[in-house]
């Protein structure tokens, strides 16, 4: 069995943003993605949701390809949450994702940016545990 480490925080949205994530759906996203997680083999690290997005923070095995398991969590979520009911529309997932790859060390600071997504919106403290995001080009040659 190979060793790895591999560490994902993958983010993405509902169909056209629509704030259709209430704490039932949660539930089903939190039940959907640990099972299909569980068969996969990925480490679920967490899992944070806002009423129009997702974010979670896994450890993907290298013999999976980040695309492939993206699709697989929006794909058995979504048949979830439309088998289930309760919505007054079908529930789907944009087609585009975040993935950002991140070191074992920042595991802690990941987990609780996943975690606190209520609070981070509420205070616009998106980004603040990550450092400030770089301007412009960081190579002299490249502002050229």
């Amino acid at each position: 069995m190979p060793y790895w480490r591999l560490f994902y925080h993958l983010v993405w949205s509902t169909k056209g943003r629509m704030p259709l994530i209430d704490d039932s759906v949660n539930e089903l996203l939190r039940r959907s993605f640990s099972a299909k997680c569980h068969d996969l083999k990925i480490v679920v690290h967490a899992i944070g949701t806002m009423a129009d997005h997702i974010h979670l923070a896994l450890s993907i095995p290298p013999s999976l390809a980040i695309a492939t398991v993206v699709g697989q969590l929006k794909g058995v979520s979504s048949h979830l949450i439309n088998q289930t009911g309760g919505l007054n529309e079908p529930f789907a997932w944009e087609t585009e994702y975040a993935a950002l790859s991140f070191g074992a060390r920042n595991l802690s600071d990941v987990v609780s940016y996943v975690n606190n997504q209520p609070q981070r919106h509420a205070a616009n403290e998106l980004w603040k545990p990550m450092g400030p995001a770089p301007v412009g080009p960081q190579d002299p040659a490249l502002a050229q």
